[in-house]
């Protein structure tokens, strides 16, 4: 676990939460640094401050993948900037900001709950974010990946993780198919880099991110078989509930 910045590509560094495995990222654009889901608990984020101290460069945005409670934090050490997300992803995080404050507060002690959600949509340029944006609509309204393409890099928000399994939205019809279709971008952005960073679990090089994709196919593949995906990652107990819920919803959608 990194405790600590980690560059892993040229002006792209990782820090890893104990929280799920969870990584908060920094990338140096033209401007200066744009803080991508960062996170986790209060401690946590006043050491990813000092991190960033530490490399000298000004934070001039935010980025949140998408509008989970634990992609919309923020700390006043890393400045009254602006903080983006996709306009379907902005608006959900603006809805969802009375539900995240509480369970922030469960489970990242210390987190300032006032700055949880904030965002603004990102403009059609991009603004001060670097890469092309790859929104879709699995695991969460308005997601989005950013390919830097020029750096060989995927921030792959939550998809094509090591230690969570494809997790669908239980509210939302036709996640299947959505999640197939993310992945179908996603692979194509994959075929450009060589480095993927997932929103928790370890950070993919060479081979590995390949990998990453086809375990993902492969789990939503058997979901719209109608069998239980043989997964490595199911290992873990805690995503027992999470699989089940899928599978329900799978076998729903293809009723």
């Amino acid at each position: 676990m990194n405790t600590m910045l980690n560059q892993v590509a040229d002006g792209v560094w990782v820090r890893q939460s104990e929280w799920v495995w969870s990584n908060a990222i920094v990338v140096r654009g033209e401007g200066g640094l744009v803080l991508v889901d960062p996170g986790i608990g209060g401690s946590e984020l006043n050491q990813l401050a000092d991190d960033v101290d530490r490399l000298g460069i000004a934070v001039v945005a935010g980025f949140s993948t998408h509008p989970h409670w634990d992609h919309l934090l923020w700390h006043p050490r890393f400045g009254d900037v602006p903080r983006y997300a996709t306009p379907g992803g902005a608006r959900a995080a603006g809805e969802a900001r009375e539900r995240a404050q509480p369970m922030a507060a469960d489970s990242a002690p210390g987190i300032p709950l006032e700055l949880i959600g904030l965002l603004t949509p990102l403009p059609a340029d991009g603004g001060p974010v670097p890469g092309e944006i790859i929104e879709h609509q699995a695991h969460a309204i308005g997601h989005a990946a950013v390919l830097l393409a020029d750096r060989g890099v995927l921030l792959a928000g939550d998809m094509l993780s090591d230690v969570l399994i494809p997790l669908l939205d239980p509210r939302r019809p036709g996640q299947v198919g959505a999640y197939q279709s993310a992945l179908d971008r996603l692979g194509e952005a994959a075929r450009h880099v060589d480095v993927l960073v997932p929103g928790h679990g370890a950070v993919a090089e060479g081979p590995e991110v390949a990998a990453r994709l086809a375990a993902d196919r492969a789990y939503i593949d058997a979901l719209r078989r109608g069998e239980d995906p043989a997964d490595a990652r199911l290992a873990q107990d805690w995503l027992s509930g999470i699989h089940q819920s899928n599978l329900e919803q799978a076998r729903h959608s293809s009723g």
